[in-house]
């Protein structure tokens, strides 16, 4: 690991850009685990009634009323999105990043970036927020911070069913408001979206041919497509590129870019303070 270690540290300080691209693994690794003594501690009523273990699984657990899936996912964006610390890594990668031409692609929903202090300019949440409402159909491409909203419910349910009345529905249609993840085609892409994927864009093609290091941080194999695979593909096609991965698994890569690769199999928040 330390010969890695040294390696990324060079290739940070020589890079002319850093593209860091981050999973589910930067976020467990600042202790938001969705399972464990954090779920058991939120959700063990929700356990009791219906036997899962994990808030992902009871964020698809076909509730029988939309009170109860309120009152669940209410708790669950609460402690996810709001008053809650960034996490040390976040914090120590900005300090990493700070000052140098960086930009941030992440699969992450939970705003932990923007607690930390990035830039928001420097930002593409590709796969939604947990603070952002859409409509469930949808009739309209635009979505709606939740803020208010969540806590309200959070504060008034009971017996794990928030009042009626706080049941979120579209100002247009009128039909029940959902979460803005990425979780089938219902998924809204606003304006926001699209004006974060065309800064994204705009920076691979500024600093192509240049000396760009892709950071892979806690990437797994649920959607390569979007961080992992083009990471590789544009590491191959850049000879003056590097790709450096850190995850607990899976850290790994081709043999096409193998000499231009620095990966490390450990905890991310551990890495980056070596780092």
């Amino acid at each position: 690991m330390e010969r890695e270690t040294k390696t990324i540290q060079e290739w940070l300080a020589e890079a002319d850009a850093v593209v860091i691209g981050a999973g589910a693994g930067l976020s467990s690794s600042a202790g938001f685990t969705y399972a464990g003594e954090r779920f058991d501690k939120y959700f063990s009523d929700f356990a009791e009634k219906y036997g899962f273990r994990d808030m992902y699984s009871g964020g698809f657990y076909p509730y029988p009323s939309l009170e109860e899936f309120w009152a669940y996912w209410s708790r669950y964006i609460y402690i996810n999105r709001y008053d809650q610390p960034a996490g040390r890594p976040y914090e120590t990668l900005l300090r990493l990043v700070q000052g140098k031409n960086y930009f941030v692609l992440t699969t992450n929903v939970d705003h932990r970036f923007q607690t930390a202090g990035f830039e928001k300019g420097r930002l593409f949440y590709t796969q939604g927020d947990y603070g952002l409402f859409q409509c469930s159909v949808p009739c309209h491409k635009k979505t709606y911070d939740n803020e208010k909203q969540v806590r309200e419910m959070l504060a008034r349910q009971k017996d794990m069913k928030i009042p009626s009345e706080l049941i979120p529905r579209c100002p247009v249609c009128g039909k029940p408001m959902s979460m803005n993840l990425r979780a089938d085609n219902t998924f809204v892409e606003d304006e926001g979206w699209h004006a974060a994927c065309a800064r994204y864009g705009a920076f691979i093609t500024e600093n192509a041919g240049r000396k760009v290091l892709f950071l892979e941080l806690g990437v797994g194999m649920n959607t390569p497509g979007i961080i992992k695979y083009p990471f590789w593909q544009m590491t191959c096609r850049n000879k003056n590129a590097r790709y450096a991965c850190v995850n607990l698994e899976g850290a790994y890569a081709p043999e096409e870019i193998k000499g231009r690769s620095a990966c490390i199999a450990g905890d991310i928040g551990e890495v980056l303070e070596k780092l």
